[in-house]
């Protein structure tokens, strides 16, 4: 999904109707995403095995167009095709069930027609209510009274939840609806049983206030989409050394490379809802990003970026449009960085998923080891930390308080700044911080045998890391032990270097000291402090 906002999704929230006389749920469906619908549900309350193949059809049209597609009743069939969500009545299933077996991230609504049945919803397990029906329907059979405009605002009123209306509406009564208080409505046989579903459609669009799009389909072919992704890629001197370390570039079997004195390799792997959520960032984004994270690696080696090689792994959802729109940010990185795309491999594959591997070379003098650090060595980092763990949960808790975190999150950008100012002072240990403080010094005492101690009165915390913390009562210094994702560089020297450094990197500051093995590597680290898991701030 594009919007992070479910008061966005439910505008326009279009629901199939398996009774239809001559349109089929998935035709339904295109004209629905083609108008502007902001949302889907998949009903038919004769669901067979044999409608899978449909549904399934209807779920990618959805992706592609990124409309969340939601399944009413069935959390078993949501689960199968990997919807974005399930929609419950008051005889279904529990919401905290759908939760668990769903996913925190889900889209979960429950239909309320009364103030009784407003207080039965879970409020922590749902996102928001169906109220209705507002006027007579035709299209549920088990619908209930008509509560009227007058009885949506007392349960708008009454509702913990955004709530959408449903039930005999189109475009001539939808605006009554959001004044009273809805924040969408569900359709049906407004636009169904119209004798011109898409005029209709269209009708109800220009209500709510959503544009029509232009429909397109997933990506199918593998051979013209790397062709289409290398022509757009930038054109570089393959004459100059600076620019290129392939005297056969990318396009064949494989690349030719330059001789090259000091390599240095590193791979990384980013994974849709793992390490990045369509919702909260564009492809270009998410693009960009993958190659800052997995560049961060070879400056906290001291190499010089050379080039990258990327193999995705691509749902048929994705369109043509999408990959560019990635390639567009890994390309904007890699200009940034005077690097080059190598090549790669494209596969369809469930899951989006994009791997890298990227080649550097090295410093003609220095490779830093984590296995380096030293007693009487002091800790540091290259700048402030905490910014992108609370960036992610601002994104999580659809706070826009804070852009600077946000950014601190989306927008990272490998040091090899602060690189080239430790290898000048011949810095001996160095490493990136992407499990936050706590997990990778702990990883530099397990590899030197040593033990560290923080000094949590040294921390530097940013003014907008103070200011997250405030709004929600949290410790400052414990968002930057855990952290994650932030990419400085830690790196352990002596105090009169270190002088020398900070001269140069002004946002630099100490974190601890490197002590003799005391019995365990983190000796004051307070006990509800625990390494960052990529994605989300879940312990593991």
């Amino acid at each position: 999904m594009v919007a992070p906002d479910i008061n966005q999704n439910l505008r326009f929230y279009f629901i199939t109707d398996e009774n239809a006389p001559a349109c089929s749920p998935l035709r339904q469906v295109e004209i629905a995403i083609n108008a502007g619908a902001s949302m889907i549900q998949y009903r038919n309350k004769f669901f067979s095995i044999n409608d899978i193949k449909d549904v399934e059809a209807i779920c990618k049209l959805c992706k592609t167009h990124s409309v969340p597609f939601i399944v009413n009743d069935d959390i078993l069939l949501a689960k199968a095709v990997g919807a974005d969500g399930v929609h419950l009545g008051q005889n279904d299933e529990a919401a905290a069930i759908a939760r668990a077996v769903l996913g925190p991230d889900v889209i979960i609504g429950a239909s309320a027609s009364t103030s009784d049945e407003i207080e039965k919803v879970d409020p922590t397990a749902c996102d928001y209510i169906g109220v209705g029906p507002v006027f007579s329907t035709a299209t549920k059979a088990d619908a209930g009274q008509v509560i009227g405009l007058e009885g949506l605002k007392l349960l708008v009123e009454q509702s913990p939840l955004p709530v959408v209306a449903i039930g005999g509406i189109d475009s001539t009564t939808a605006m009554e609806c959001f004044e009273n208080g809805a924040l969408g409505v569900c359709v049906i046989s407004c636009i169904t049983r119209a004798k011109d579903p898409a005029h209709q459609a269209m009708s109800m669009a220009k209500a709510c206030g959503c544009n029509p799009r232009i429909l397109i389909s997933g990506w199918t072919d593998e051979f013209s989409m790397i062709e289409r992704l290398l022509d757009v890629a930038p054109q570089i001197d393959q004459s100059d050394p600076k620019t290129s370390i392939f005297k056969i570039p990318a396009g064949d079997d494989a690349a030719l490379s330059k001789p090259i004195s000091r390599p240095v390799i590193t791979t990384d792997t980013q994974k849709d809802k793992i390490h990045f959520r369509r919702e909260w960032q564009t492809l270009s984004e998410i693009g960009r990003k993958a190659v800052e994270v997995t560049f961060s690696d070879l400056a906290a080696s001291y190499a010089v970026p050379l080039s990258l090689f990327v193999n995705l792994s691509l749902p048929s959802y994705l369109s043509e449009k999408n990959i560019e729109n990635l390639y567009h940010g890994i390309y904007n990185a890699l200009n940034y960085h005077q690097a080059t795309l190598g090549g790669g491999n494209i596969s369809k594959g469930k899951e989006f998923s994009i791997d890298l591997f990227a080649v550097g070379e090295g410093h003609p003098d220095i490779f830093p080891l984590r296995s380096n650090a030293m007693p009487g060595d002091g800790v540091y980092v290259t700048g402030p930390l905490g910014l992108a763990r609370a960036g992610l949960e601002c994104l999580e808790n659809k706070d826009t308080d804070f852009p600077d975190l946000i950014k601190k999150f989306k927008h990272p950008c490998a040091r090899f700044d602060a690189a080239r100012i430790l290898a000048k002072y011949k810095v001996g240990c160095v490493m990136d911080i992407s499990d936050g403080l706590a997990g990778d010094a702990n990883h530099i005492a397990t590899a030197a045998g040593i033990s560290i101690r923080f000094d949590m009165s040294l921390f530097d915390v940013d003014p907008s890391l103070n200011a997250y913390c405030k709004k929600y009562q949290a410790d400052p210094l414990k968002m930057i032990l855990a952290g994650g994702e932030d990419y400085e560089l830690i790196f352990t020297c002596k105090d009169d270097i270190f002088k020398q450094i900070n001269e140069k990197l002004p946002e630099s500051f100490q974190v601890g000291a490197c002590l003799p093995y005391e019995g365990k590597h983190m000796v004051n680290l307070p006990a509800d402090v625990v390494s960052y898991q990529h994605g989300r701030g879940e312990k593991k």
